[in-house]
């Protein structure tokens, strides 16, 4: 249950930024490097599997397992993912 108290502080944290450079600096300060690439990267393979791009043909061009593109089709599945 902790880890929902804590999601739903990051997501409240999150909304409370006003403007982009704010919420931008507070990533850049909180992520490292590789994570600040890899949330893009999971976007990329929402956004290709929505145009029903195979998962291994997205793996293959995203330079990453199938494993994770499985991960986010199951996701897709359940409904998450509403943004356009």
């Amino acid at each position: 249950m902790k880890s929902v108290y804590q999601l739903n502080y990051f997501v409240d944290l999150l909304l409370g930024f006003r403007k982009k450079s704010d919420l931008k600096d507070f990533l850049l300060g909180i992520l490292t490097e590789k994570e600040i690439e890899e949330i893009p990267k999971r976007l990329s393979i929402v956004n290709m599997l929505k145009k029903n791009i195979s998962q291994h043909e997205v793996a293959l061009k995203l330079g990453v397992g199938v494993a994770t593109v499985t991960r986010a089709s199951k996701e897709l599945q359940k409904g998450r993912f509403k943004i356009s």
